[in-house]
């Protein structure tokens, strides 16, 4: 199979990496924190249920949490230890706000929930088996979306998929985590995505990676050759970000648009994450859930940028501690890269299935916050912008509020990259406005949704009413119609009775003339 042509997309921009910093030590294991806080939703879609409860001791690798519904993920204990708690405490997102989680003080034994000498290869299990094995496993996207991955790998009927692409792109700046796993665990990336391709009946596999990732590129290449799969091929594409969009990524290696408000797999694509790969991989092999993920740990403010395999759980300053811990430069942390990331406030929030990147930000690194000047119609936000949309419509629309319009100009086909925002020379936080927006656009879908629960409710209500008034009428006619036949019945017999009583007077008195006239 030869190597596909690369097909640029529209926008975009060549940004300063940052990463060779913390690419010069190996991957090793974070040191395991005294208390690990899992919460409850990692992923997209409903959130897991405890089924756990407080004082009970679990071994690492337990389900401690269900899925609720199909686009859900299960969740597991990252180590052996007690549930000290269930409630809600900090977790790494945009609002800050408090979310439910399990709290877990480790033991520090490690003790797995089992350990089983012999598995079976997973290349004599079917696709249902392989995907049952991924839900089970609690796997979400690792690349950020944090899409459970057993639904992905589930297109559904009529969608028959050809290519399946596996994300090695990492396109944001100083994040480095995929970078190192294809370097060190090559063969295990290329074994995932042939478990994927089983899963799928994909036809070939396609591995974008960006240009400025020699080592990985070739550790990538060496493993496809060592497995022998002429239907794999390692894609080099530009280093230009946001090459690692999936829309975007998917355009530069087989030249096809997702359409609007459409999924890849309408046009035979599904796209993963290279670490996805690799977590799959051991769900079906070692049968390991998602209990533990590469963090890059980097930025002018932390004293030993690095990579860490870190536990799901573990608080930030624990992490950032084992990486040198605080320099006097740091000024701001990121969840993320600079471009798509968000600040947190503080370091006691946990390391989730979909953190990355723990970005300590120097005074060089960030810009001091500016107040916005009024947008001057430059276009520069529109050849940024790798969507093809018309962000400064959008800004004008979601600044007034006016969400049906905003929604006629491809609000939801942004995938807040930052393109425009970046370029942007009045300043203006326009994917701020976005963001905005289209948290009110599903805020007014819920409450759109909750009045016509209510009134599918008031409905059912009033027809269960009505089925109970014509339910006690139909009860009352039929007792009506009962006593009525009864009455009917009684009337009858009291006739018949009188017809009988009648001939039998008639009987005796014949009887006694008959008497008479023999006398």
């Amino acid at each position: 199979m030869s190597v596909p042509a690369v097909h640029p997309f529209h926008g975009g921009l060549v940004l300063e990496g940052h990463k060779r910093i913390s690419t010069r030590h190996p991957v090793v294991p974070a040191r395991l924190p005294e208390r690990l806080v899992v919460p409850l939703q990692q992923h997209i879609g409903a959130p897991a249920e405890p089924v756990v409860q407080v004082g009970e001791r679990v071994l690492k690798g337990q389900p401690i949490a269900r899925p609720r519904g199909y686009v859900s993920a299960a969740v597991h204990a990252p180590s052996s230890g007690t549930v000290a708690a269930i409630e809600a405490r900090p977790v790494p997102h945009p609002s800050g706000l408090a979310a439910p989680c399990i709290v877990i003080e480790t033991d520090g034994e490690e003790r797995w929930r089992w350990r089983e000498d012999q598995r079976p290869d997973w290349r004599t299990l079917g696709p249902e088996a392989l995907r049952e094995r991924v839900r089970e496993a609690g796997i979400v996207g690792m690349g950020g979306a944090g899409f459970p991955t057993h639904v992905k790998l589930n297109p559904g009927a009529g969608r028959a998929i050809h290519t399946l692409v596996i994300n090695g792109a990492e396109c944001e700046p100083y994040i480095t985590c995929d970078d190192m796993l294809m370097r060190e665990h090559a063969p295990a990336v290329v074994a995932g995505a042939q478990v994927m391709q089983r899963i799928l009946g994909a036809r070939r596999i396609l591995i974008g990676i960006e240009s400025d990732k020699p080592e990985a590129r070739e550790a990538l290449s060496e493993a496809v050759r060592a497995a022998g799969a002429d239907d794999i091929r390692v894609v080099s594409v530009p280093a230009r970000y946001p090459s690692g969009g999936e829309r975007q990524l998917i355009h530069l290696l087989t030249g096809l648009e997702v359409p609007s408000e459409g999924l890849p797999a309408d046009i035979g694509v599904v796209c993963q994450n290279a670490a996805t790969a690799a977590a799959v991989l051991r769900a079906v092999t070692e049968l390991e859930p998602l209990i533990s993920r590469i963090v890059t740990v980097t930025g002018a403010g932390v004293a030993e940028p690095r990579n860490l395999e870190v536990l799901v759980g573990t608080p930030f300053a624990d992490v950032i501690d084992q990486a040198g811990g605080y320099t006097d430069e740091a000024v701001r942390l990121i969840v993320g890269g600079p471009m798509m990331g968000f600040a947190v406030a503080h370091d006691e929030v946990p390391v989730t299935k979909t953190v990355n990147c723990l970005l300590v930000a120097g005074r060089g690194e960030v810009e001091p916050a500016r107040d916005p000047l009024p947008c001057i119609r430059c276009g520069a936000c529109v050849e940024a912008c790798p969507a093809r949309l018309l962000p400064q419509q959008l800004y004008w629309y979601a600044r007034a509020k006016d969400f049906d319009r905003v929604q006629d100009y491809r609000l939801f086909d942004c995938i807040e990259c930052g393109c425009c925002a970046a370029v942007c020379p009045s300043r203006i936080p326009l994917v701020d406005y976005y963001r905005y927006a289209k948290s009110e656009i599903w805020a007014l879908e819920r409450e759109r949704e909750k009045a016509a629960r209510a009134r599918r409710r008031h409905e059912a209500r009033l027809a269960r009413l009505e089925r109970e008034r014509a339910e006690r009428e139909a009860r009352q006619r039929a007792r009506r119609e009962r006593a009525t036949d009864a009455a009917a019945r009684k009337a009858a017999v009291a006739e018949a009775l009188a017809r009988a009583g009648a001939r039998r007077s008639g009987s005796a008195e014949a009887r006694r003339h008959e008497g008479s006239e023999g006398g």
